[in-house]
């Protein structure tokens, strides 16, 4: 994979180390409250320094699959929601696009709650004039629309693989190693979870080029990304369990995958924008 080119100082580890991050808007998911995994702490630290006109939660923030099984709620997980508030409340456009784990907020459709609006969907103009659309992506997920007992197994393996990730890197951090995430090298490694990973994507892309869009912008497979996926803008906000990324438009409309901690996490070339399509018009 190509490396990103350098990046502004205000850009892509600002605010793991406290410089603010100024962007035009920015994109977040997978954050999973409700679950130990969620890395709440790293996540305050980043919106903290956050500095945005937009804000999209692109789903899966609270988990409610977790959260029916055995309920955790630390202060953090709340200090997290209030954040966000009181983002909205001082004047930062915050939208929420439920996701398969959250999926109980898609009955609020339509609706706003602290002045964050609840949206199935929804499509976002960049500063230079492209269309992205903006989902989840778990409704094109076959796994989770017609086997939902197997992505229930999937989630519960997941959780095991994300336990097993913090009693190994105690170990590693009692030896002086860094962080290696195991469920991440499963992932990238395990070759139907690598062909899964593809076959997401290419639907989504194409999904968005059949809504007329330039791009679409998802979550839900904790695999962050930009790339082009014949001739579609296809842009992964990653997740707050263990990349800790989020995707960010800055003030010309360039989009860069983010870090929110000091976990080293994957970079990706944004496209250029000679190389995306034009847009058929949205209806």
């Amino acid at each position: 994979m190509q490396t990103a080119p350098p990046s502004p100082p205000d850009a892509r580890d600002g605010a793991a180390d406290g410089v603010p991050l100024r962007v035009r808007t920015a994109w977040i998911s997978d954050i999973h409250l409700g679950t130990p995994g969620c890395q709440a702490q790293a996540l305050l630290a980043f919106l903290r320094d956050l500095e945005c006109e937009t804000l999209y939660l692109v789903g899966d923030i609270v988990d409610g699959w977790q959260l029916k099984r055995s309920w955790y709620w630390p202060q953090a997980h709340n200090d997290v929601v209030q954040k966000i508030l009181r983002k909205a409340r001082k004047g930062t456009r915050v939208v929420f696009v439920p996701g398969n784990h959250d999926g109980f907020a898609r009955r609020y459709v339509e609706l706003s709650f602290g002045g964050v609006e609840v949206v199935e969907d929804c499509l976002h103009e960049t500063a230079d004039g492209r269309v992205l659309w903006v989902t989840h992506g778990d409704l094109f997920d076959g796994i989770v629309q017609h086997a939902r007992w197997l992505a229930h197994v999937g989630d519960a393996a997941y959780t095991l693989a994300l336990e097993l990730n913090r009693w190994f890197n105690r170990a590693r951090e009692h030896f002086g190693l860094p962080y290696w995430s195991l469920s991440g090298y499963l992932k990238h490694k395990v070759k139907r979870a690598v062909s899964y990973i593809d076959d997401f994507e290419t639907v989504l892309a194409h999904e968005a080029r059949r809504r007329g869009a330039h791009g679409v912008v998802c979550g839900h497979i904790h695999h962050a990304e930009i790339r082009t996926i014949d001739g579609v803008l296809y842009c992964n906000d990653g997740d707050w369990v263990e990349s800790l990324t989020a995707l960010v438009e800055h003030a010309d409309g360039r989009l860069e995958i983010v870090r929110g901690g000091k976990r080293p996490q994957p970079t990706a070339l944004p496209a250029p924008a000679e190389a995306l399509p034009e847009a058929e018009p949205v209806a």
